[in-house]
């Protein structure tokens, strides 16, 4: 059992040979065979170059640009390339944050801070937008106006329009939707924004990075960047698909007046002056100089032949799908996601067919009128694997119309139609994951659970799924100082 405070210290090749040991129960991070949660570019020697900029600046904090000006330099480096690529202007001003959350997050921020004459003010997103805009409404006290998407997948301009208040201070588009990977239509979206006066923010976090690169390779995309008038803002991740580790994403603004709002200061108190762009104070410049020496490193030419290369993975992917009796597109494959749906297997039951093949995919549970999916994020990593992938595909399919569709127990599935989020208790939770076998040592077969999650009304799975991450993230006993 791994302990982080043993009684003694210990020596450090044995702490890093425990590390490694931990890392082998994770899902690979390189090879093309896990289609969520990382981004693989396959070029050599990158990870050790990004590692290598990692430390030289990994004790500088970024709590104070003025004292490390070394940090303020790369982080003015990465907003004008994130610029430059995104259709801004001489104007156009930025700041680095943590994460596509945040970069959200302060987004809402900046929208809600500009209208402080507004009690309750609102945010209007298409029902794809990503889930971290209800977070932000939840942290920060805005009402969230969804709205539903059209048949194609895509925001409603019209539907966007009648949706807008006199309280409304932002209206979303996603540039692509994650779930999907489609495009919303920014321009009649900023359209619409403008004519009343409102800001507009174009969640670009997922394939900001991707999207330039796959329009210069002929792809017809629209557009939706700071190029479009009435976009006030836009987020793009370099930790997705400018293949920087974990940790870095950008939100632009048109102009400083637009930024403003974002930023907190406080110095009303004996202490030292605050002010601060992002949520945290205390940064780390480890994840800032590995994404410059990344961005640096790769280059306009090396991103082109990366998107080219994600181009013909998915070509690949898509066309197998298309092939296989069972499964059919979902969604057209015009970004860098293949979504596929049920024609006749298990969706659930196919994903843990494919996990045992060695490919790690992520099922989508239905919503309203849509049904599951299951989400392919492609990289430059998979084109070598795309073939070996459409194999293994068509076998799974097999095996997973073989095996039929998950039958749980009629009485599971009346409990948890009678459950409310309110009845779930961790013992309740404990009993679940018990009888669904999730009992950590591994979750390789997840049908059983997605079944059941598929079959509760979202507020139930909000309340099972915090039920049993609370359950997972519990110290076991005995791992304090000296095993008390």
């Amino acid at each position: 059992m791994f302990e982080a405070l043993p009684a003694k210290g210990v020596p450090g090749e044995q702490i890093l040979a425990e590390l490694r040991a931990l890392r082998e129960h994770d899902l690979p991070t390189h090879g093309g065979r896990l289609f969520a949660y990382v981004y693989d570019p396959a070029l050599d020697g990158l990870d050790d170059l990004a590692h290598a900029a990692h430390a030289i600046s990994a004790s500088v904090n970024g709590l104070d640009p003025t004292a490390f000006p070394s940090l303020l330099a790369m982080e003015n480096a990465l907003v004008a390339a994130a610029a430059g690529l995104l259709g801004g202007g001489p104007e156009t001003v930025g700041s680095v944050t943590g994460g596509g959350t945040e970069s959200l997050i302060l987004a809402v921020k900046a929208a809600r801070d500009s209208r402080p004459d507004l009690p309750a003010p609102r945010i209007v997103v298409p029902s794809t937008a990503h889930a971290a805009f209800a977070k932000a409404a939840h942290y920060l006290r805005v009402a969230l106006d969804v709205v539903p998407v059209g048949a194609d997948l895509r925001a409603d301009p019209a539907a966007t329009a009648h949706a807008i208040g006199a309280d409304t201070v932002l209206v979303v588009g996603s540039a692509p939707s994650y779930a999907h990977g489609v495009v919303d239509p920014i321009p009649q979206l900023s359209a619409v924004a403008a004519e009343r006066g409102v800001r507009c923010h174009v969640d670009a976090c997922f394939g900001g990075w991707i999207l330039p690169y796959l329009r210069r390779l002929g792809a017809g995309l629209p557009a939706f960047d700071l190029a479009v008038p009435g976009v006030t803002s836009i987020s793009v991740d370099l930790h997705k698909y400018a293949y920087a580790p974990k940790g870095v994403s950008v939100l632009l603004h048109r102009d400083e007046a637009l930024r403003r709002p974002q930023y907190f200061a406080y110095a009303d108190w004996p202490g030292y002056p605050m002010v601060n762009s992002v949520i945290s104070s205390t940064r780390s410049g480890g994840p800032i100089a590995a994404a410059a020496a990344t961005l640096r490193s790769i280059g306009d030419a090396g991103y082109l032949r990366l998107a080219e290369q994600t181009r013909e993975a998915v070509v690949t992917l898509a066309g197998a799908v298309s092939a296989i009796e069972g499964v059919r597109l979902f969604a057209p494959p015009e970004t860098s996601v293949v979504c596929l749906a049920s024609d006749g297997v298990d969706l659930f039951v196919l994903a843990d067919e494919l996990a045992a093949r060695g490919w790690h995919t992520q099922p989508q549970m239905a919503y309203g009128d849509l049904p599951a999916t299951i989400h392919l994020t492609v990289t430059a990593a998979v084109q070598p694997t795309a073939g070996a992938f459409a194999a293994d595909l068509a076998d799974a399919v097999a095996a997973a119309r073989q095996r039929g569709p998950v039958q749980l127990p009629a009485e599971l599935l009346g409990a948890a139609a009678a459950l409310t989020p309110q009845q779930v208790t961790p013992d309740l939770v404990a009993g679940l994951a018990a009888g669904l076998g999730l009992d950590g040592a591994g979750f390789d077969r997840m049908a059983a659970v997605n079944t059941l999650l598929d079959a509760a009304p979202p507020a139930l799975r909000e309340a099972l799924l915090t039920g049993f991450l609370s359950m997972l993230q519990r110290p076991a006993p005995g791992t304090g100082p000296a095993g008390e």
